[in-house]
Formats: structure tokens, sequence, C-alpha cells
């Protein structure tokens, strides 16, 4: 069963879940992901999806046969989250897949806007912009006791 919705202020912005999980570990869903794509100013849809769709277009378009949490294309901006990856890296780093669902669209936002971790000091300049957005929608810090 697919559910979606749509935030007005970024102009025909599409958030479609595909994957029940999503709603039932994240009943707030539309309205955490909305709140990011806003705090971050990025005009993405986003697909809160599972983890064979981001398998298969981790493949088709990076050559990586696994799935991964967080997809971003460019053209148009979207934004992909895989349920299972996402719920297994919170639970082990102990946070809510709320907030790591809020972390991970400020992340891909941030990826969509020319930021990235491939060099420390990428890696540095974008945690710091994550932490800084993540506080203003009061979520923890996800680089705290790591």
């Amino acid at each position: 069963m697919d559910d979606s919705g749509s935030i007005g202020p970024l102009g025909g912005i599409e958030i479609i879940i595909t994957d029940r999980r999503w709603r039932a570990y994240v009943p707030d869903a539309l309205r955490r992901v909305s709140r990011a794509l806003l705090a971050t100013g990025c005009a993405a849809s986003v697909a809160l999806t599972d983890d064979r769709t981001v398998k298969k277009l981790n493949f088709r378009d990076r050559g990586k046969n696994k799935p991964t949490n967080v997809l971003t294309y460019e053209q148009p901006p979207e934004i992909l989250l895989a349920f299972g990856v996402v719920a297994k890296e919170a639970k082990r780093e102990r946070k809510r897949i709320a907030d790591h669902l809020s972390h991970l669209i400020v992340h891909g936002a941030l990826h969509l806007q020319g930021y990235d971790h491939h060099h420390p000091g990428e890696a540095r300049e974008m945690e710091a912009e994550e932490t800084r957005i993540l506080a203003r929608l009061r979520v923890p810090n996800p680089w705290k006791n790591r």
C-alpha cells in the first residue's frame, strides 16, 4: 500500500511511503521529512522505501550490489531511504528510528546542496552543518558518543 503527502511551501514536493514499516515505526514520518526539508531549504522529493528497491537502484546507478541507508539523485532532486538499513543502523547506534530518519533526510539534502564526506575536512564540515540543522529540529546530535 502506498501512502504519500505533499508539502506546499517548497512547491510540489512529494513524500511517498512505499514500505508500511515507516508508518508503523515513525507515525509522524511525513511531518518529520517535511520539517527536515524545510530546515535545509531543499526542494527534493522523498521516497521512504525498502531495502530491495534501494539495492536495485544502488546497483544500477552506483555499481554496488547492496542496499544503503540513503540514495540521492540530482535531477530531479530525490532522496530515497531504505527502511531495513535505517532501522538496523538506529538499533546499532541506540537511536530512535524517527531521529535517524530526520538525520538522513538532512544528510541527503546536504548532498544535493553540494556537501560531501569523502575527505576528513569535508566530513567535519558536513557533520557540523548536520548537527546545526538537527539542533533546530530538536534532534539529538548523531555524532555524539561515536
